[in-house]
């Protein structure tokens, strides 16, 4: 067993339609998630999202390793907790790693606090990796849908044919009609901490955003909470937010998720979060937030060289190696909430 971890959430009750099945999904998705060995879910008794109906939602699922508990329908939850962790230790406890195509990898892309590196170095590194899991027979997936306005006609140009394409279309447009439904500016973008670093226009960082897709065509468009099933270069319906996009992202099945950064953060969600600075200065200083350096490459290291060390701390990662914000314990979900709050 490598860790044991308890994924608090603020929902699951005074929800309404859209916001409500949200929830309801992406709580299926983080049960079922494969990098999941055993699942204790608890609720309390008497939230709209009830343990009998997210069943429902989850389909068939191993009853040996996905089990419930009713806060309200027991003296102790806490002791019926622990003896539950228990039985799912023992059901685990003779599970083993085993070599694995990588093919089967399927790899979130994502940036969180650029700078006017992102889109020299860390951004188009992610992307020449996407195109290199991708010809391995991978999945990659790209999210963070308003980050994308202003350069998503280079996504559309990539649709593998006029289905994705509309598809493509249809997610730019329904977002950009969420920002509006609150009237909200639609282009309120950069952010304070992507000023400081050298963005200087919404277009400037979303061309950069882009970048992490490679060059790879668009196969397919994807919902929130949804899995990834098509092999290629996947587009993800999720907001910007860091903690948000990150969670979606291993919520459509991501067992790892790439992130660049000119700023650091030390967070990660609840699958391995591979932090990749855009410059050496923030690697050397937050070493204990980031995993991979990519300020190398203004420094004299081609890009190709940098994509094979890349691949190779891929391949230790789902090998089991622990990043740096597994090492200190920060491992959370966010949950996308669109709507009204009874």
């Amino acid at each position: 067993v490598d860790d044991v971890r308890a994924f608090t959430h603020n929902y699951g009750c005074s929800q309404l339609d859209t916001d409500h099945e949200n929830t309801r999904s992406a709580l299926a998705a983080l049960i079922k998630h494969p990098n999941a060995g055993g699942v204790l879910v608890l609720g309390l008794g008497c939230e709209n999202n009830q343990l009998a109906t997210l069943r429902d939602t989850l389909g068939d699922y191993d009853p040996s390793r996905i089990k419930f508990l009713v806060a309200q329908e027991v003296d102790d939850e806490i002791e019926e907790g622990v003896a539950i962790g228990k039985q799912l230790i023992e059901t685990m406890k003779n599970d083993r790693r085993q070599p694995l195509p990588m093919s089967l990898l399927k790899v979130g892309l994502k940036c969180g606090g650029s700078d006017g590196l992102s889109g020299i170095t860390a951004n188009p590194l992610v992307g020449m990796v996407s195109d290199k899991l991708i010809e391995c027979g991978a999945t990659t997936i790209m999210t963070e849908v308003p980050e994308m306005f202003g350069a998503e006609t280079i996504l559309m140009n990539r649709a593998v044919d006029r289905k994705i394409f509309n598809k493509i279309t249809s997610l730019i447009n329904d977002f950009k009609d969420y920002f509006r439904s609150y009237g909200q500016p639609i282009y309120e973008n950069p952010s304070p901490g992507n000023k400081a670093g050298g963005i200087t226009t919404l277009e400037e960082k979303s061309l950069g955003c882009v970048q992490k897709g490679g060059t790879k065509p668009v196969v397919d468009v994807i919902g929130y909470a949804r899995q990834a099933t098509k092999a290629g270069l996947n587009l993800l319906n999720a907001p910007g937010n860091d903690l948000v996009a990150s969670t979606a992202l291993a919520l459509a099945g991501c067992h790892i998720v790439l992130f660049t950064t000119g700023r650091g953060t030390p967070f990660g969600t609840f699958v391995p979060t591979m932090k990749i600075s855009t410059n050496t200065a923030l690697y050397e200083k937050k070493k204990h937030w980031i995993d991979f350096n990519a300020g190398t490459i203004i420094e004299g290291e081609s890009i190709n060289n940098a994509s094979k060390r890349m691949l190779d701390k891929i391949i230790d990662t789902a090998s089991g190696m622990l990043l740096e914000h597994e090492l200190t314990g920060a491992k959370e979900i966010a949950i996308f909430k669109t709507g009204v709050t009874l």
